[in-house]
């Protein structure tokens, strides 16, 4: 892989993005995965970009790890696996082009669905059909968005946020789900052959700077108040999933 300054640069800065999203502000982490796309052709930053988010999710599950409500992520372990699945296939076959306007709509479109749910919250939490498919969508589209662009950290937020979680339990039970599914999507991704030997050195490269953002995003995080922890997930998922749509 001729790597030129630029995409170093790049690389350097989506690591950073990667640390401070994986033990700071989840949504974030929407930023890397745009750059890498702006720097690499979008499938094979899928494949760059998976071992630099693993990385990321080895610190946070060891500084967190006692910080994970297990039950919320039990529930969606089959409705990821499907997701998964049809991402795998559907990545085979779509355009670079018509994956980032996947990506971008996706999430848009859940996060109008937690506004929804904040405006009709008993509907969501009770026993009507709304909350019998709460679950088996989120669960399924994040399978679908992390196959096919790592985006699944917009859908976890929603999902996270719809279960009224502490700060550092929402980072910790999200570090656990994505440590895990980002372990599944590896032979996926090397049978796709989007990670290679050249991808796996440039990825060493960025083992620095992925520390230094999780140095950084579990300070934040320490310091930041809850309702303007929230306000960041929802505001940081948004606008990178304008940029994913319309640059």
């Amino acid at each position: 892989m001729q790597l030129d300054g630029l995409e170093l640069l790049i690389g350097v800065a989506a690591g950073l993005m990667i640390g401070f999203s994986k033990t700071g502000i989840p949504s974030s982490g929407i930023f890397a995965v745009t750059l890498m796309a702006m720097a690499f052709p979008a499938k094979d930053s899928v494949g760059i970009i998976l071992p630099m988010l693993i990385f990321g999710d080895i610190i946070a599950v060891a500084y967190y790890r006692r910080k994970v409500v297990w039950k919320y992520l039990i529930v969606l372990i089959p409705w990821v696996l499907v997701g998964v699945v049809a991402g795998y296939f559907f990545l085979d076959v779509v355009s670079d082009h018509t994956l980032k306007l996947t990506i971008g709509w996706l999430v848009l479109a859940l996060i109008a669905l937690h506004l929804i749910r904040e405006r009709f919250g008993d509907k969501f939490s009770g026993q009507g059909w709304l909350a019998s498919w709460f679950n088996p969508f989120l669960g399924g589209t994040a399978g679908f968005a992390t196959m096919i662009g790592n985006a699944a950290g917009g859908v976890m937020s929603i999902y996270l946020l719809a279960k009224k979680l502490p700060k550092e339990v929402f980072v910790g039970t999200g570090a656990w789900f994505f440590f895990l599914v980002n372990l599944l999507k590896v032979p996926f991704s090397v049978q796709l052959g989007i990670i290679t030997r050249d991808s796996l050195l440039f990825n060493s490269l960025m083992i620095v700077p992925i520390v230094v953002g999780a140095w950084v995003g579990i300070r934040v995080l320490a310091k930041l108040p809850e309702r303007w922890f929230q306000y960041c997930v929802l505001g940081l998922s948004a606008a990178g999933s304008l940029r994913l749509i319309f640059f």
